[in-house]
């Protein structure tokens, strides 16, 4: 099964079009995990595991952010494979967020790395094409031979992104637009069986206008999209992702699903050592926000 198809029906078996941001720092551990592994790694997959444990059932979609890993070197590298396998175990759609990019054969060693069938074995990585076509071919050759799908950055989410992103070109379009045209004839070759392709777009939830003309653009695209809840994010800002039918788009929430338990709606109800429980509350209430926007039936009985 190739990845467009993938994680498609795994969103529509859920009823979730959510991705869990596994973006763990040591002091989001509660002193209880921390005391039981003895080391900040050990504390990051344990922590990992319980919320991977409490929620593949309702989130369909992981995504690792490797920055977090890395920051705490080698074992970091070895928690973040653990916890890609666990996940994937658990059922759940793995995306890895490392932002690859390079030319040549040096892209095509980062495609081989992290979208083959051994090493970190993602379904999918995001990329970062703005060095050109020739540092995008290699991913997407990857693609073709294991199945696996790449996300592209077209309209980021952070607050700087227009300093680039949104500059006119000659022809009136801005470096955006041109990246989703880019991006919108990668896919071909790669279309699943529900009319998505597995070269999917970043896009952030933080430019809600921006985001109804790359779903335009894009048609063909499965849509990542950051920045929901802590970066400002709401449900009525990322319906606009989505297709006429309410599907096509993943929406990833990272702190504000991992600290729920700290958050305005659930301060005083949950502790920190019962940030799980307090995760489950977040993403159901997440679920359910996303779809009233989008038109989907809310999850029942939890």
């Amino acid at each position: 099964m190739i990845f467009a198809d993938l994680i498609y029906e795994k969103i529509e078996k859920s009823g979730n079009p959510t991705a869990l941001g596994l973006d763990p720092r040591v002091e989001y551990i509660p002193d209880s995990i921390r005391e039981k592994a003895g080391n900040d790694a050990d504390s990051v997959l344990l922590f990992n595991e319980r919320l991977i444990d409490i929620l593949s059932d309702i989130i369909p979609v992981v995504k690792f952010q490797s920055a977090y890993y890395e920051l705490l070197g080698p074992a970091g590298i070895a928690v973040l494979q653990k916890s890609m396998a666990y996940a994937k175990g658990r059922g759940m759609v793995v995306i890895l967020d490392a932002k690859r990019n390079d030319i040549g054969s040096t892209a095509a060693a980062y495609a081989g790395a992290y979208l083959s069938d051994g090493h970190f074995a993602a379904d999918a990585l995001t990329v970062n094409a703005y060095l050109g076509s020739d540092g995008v071919r290699p991913f997407i050759d990857a693609c073709k031979c294991y199945g696996k799908g790449i996300f592209i950055l077209v309209k980021t989410s952070n607050p700087s992104s227009h300093e680039i992103q949104d500059l006119k070109l000659s022809d009136g379009m801005t470096v955006f637009e041109k990246m989703a045209e880019m991006v919108n004839g990668w896919g071909d070759g790669l279309v699943g069986s529900h009319g998505y392709n597995s070269v999917g777009a970043v896009a952030g939830a933080t430019y809600p206008d921006e985001l109804k003309r790359l779903r335009n653009a894009m048609p063909a695209s499965f849509l990542l999209v950051p920045g929901y809840g802590t970066q400002g994010g709401g449900a009525a800002d990322v319906a606009n992702g989505f297709d006429e039918n309410g599907n096509g788009a993943v929406v990833n929430s990272s702190r504000g699903i991992m600290c729920a338990w700290e958050s305005d709606r659930l301060k005083g109800i949950f502790s920190h050592e019962r940030f799980a429980e307090a995760a489950r509350d977040e993403a159901i209430h997440m679920k359910n926000a996303l779809s009233a926007a989008i038109g989907k039936e809310n999850i029942k009985g939890e």
